[in-house]
């Protein structure tokens, strides 16, 4: 451990989920953490959706620190911005290959004092930024620095959400991301809850998808309804070309739409046996009652 202050005048490193990303999405615990850190670490496209509402203050706030005014260059180091009350904060620009760097960056920031806020799309904990700060933390001895989660809407709730009750039994969250896990640990994942009746949805569909849905399949029946969802409570700000979108379809068909499977924004919900279909005037919607259950249940 470095530094010279002592654990009481240390900051706190909030590592922030903030779900899609767009503002009203946002819990307001969230909101108010980024807009009061003294230093924020997020992607471009976070920094782009948090300035909508002013929960980061505009480009245009940039000041140069050296001469206390003026326009500042952005770089990796961060950019220093002023808020409407004169207050300031540093915008430190996330990558994905400047991870391991940016943590023991946050580490230091918070023995100097500073709240630092990490910014982690949908919720920290379902393949988010914890995992990564806990297990830095844990190799740097950084016994010393406070950590907080404060969670998000991942996209597994944001997408069920558009869709009617698909999670309202019980479900599960698998990635297809092979990049710590071979794909025989990802088969055997599959396959224990396609057989145990978990309703799945799939992340990191960018990757093999149409293989574990064959996997599924050999556990599953063909009618079961599937529903691939893009950029869930995005709106026409995300990733996908066509915005935000909800196509419904059957675990046999859904490799036929494979122009909808966008990249980081999609996510695949696997409906069980008790998934239906139910349509209103409105539009289609997906339902996994709890247990089975009707009306006279309640």
């Amino acid at each position: 451990m470095t530094g010279e202050s002592t654990a009481d005048e240390h900051g706190t490193l909030y590592v922030v989920g903030i779900g899609p990303g767009l503002p009203h999405a946002m819990t307001q615990r969230a909101k108010d953490v980024i807009a009061t850190a003294d230093c924020v670490i997020a992607s471009n496209l976070y920094q782009e959706f948090l300035r909508r509402d002013g929960t980061l203050p505009p480009e245009s706030a940039a000041v140069d620190a050296a001469t206390d005014g003026g326009a500042a260059t952005t770089t990796d180091d961060g950019t220093l911005l002023e808020r409407p009350d004169g207050t300031r904060q540093e915008l430190v620009r996330s990558t994905m290959g400047r991870q391991i760097e940016l943590a023991r960056e946050a580490f230091e920031r918070v023995r100097a004092g500073e709240d630092v806020a990490h910014v982690s799309g949908g919720d920290p904990n379902v393949y988010g930024k914890s995992d990564l700060l806990f297990t830095m933390a844990k190799e740097e001895e950084a016994t010393d620095v406070s950590i907080e989660i404060i969670p998000g809407v991942t996209a597994a709730l944001g997408g069920a959400a558009n869709l009617g009750a698909p999670l309202s039994n019980d479900f599960c969250t698998v990635s297809l991301s092979d990049k710590w896990r071979g794909w025989d640990e990802i088969e055997e994942k599959l396959r224990a809850a396609a057989i145990s009746g978990f309703v799945v949805v799939l992340y990191n569909c960018w990757r093999d998808y149409e293989r574990a849905i064959e996997v599924v399949r050999e556990e599953r029946a063909d009618d079961v309804p599937v529903a691939i969802i893009n950029d869930a409570g995005r709106s026409d700000a995300g990733r996908n070309v066509d915005g935000e979108t909800q196509t419904i379809t059957t675990l046999a068909d859904v490799t036929d739409h494979d122009e909808k499977v966008g990249g980081m924004g999609s996510s695949i919900l696997i409906g069980n046996h008790e998934t239906e279909v139910w349509e209103n005037d409105h539009r289609e919607f997906l339902v996994t009652p709890r247990g089975g259950r009707d009306v006279d249940d309640f």
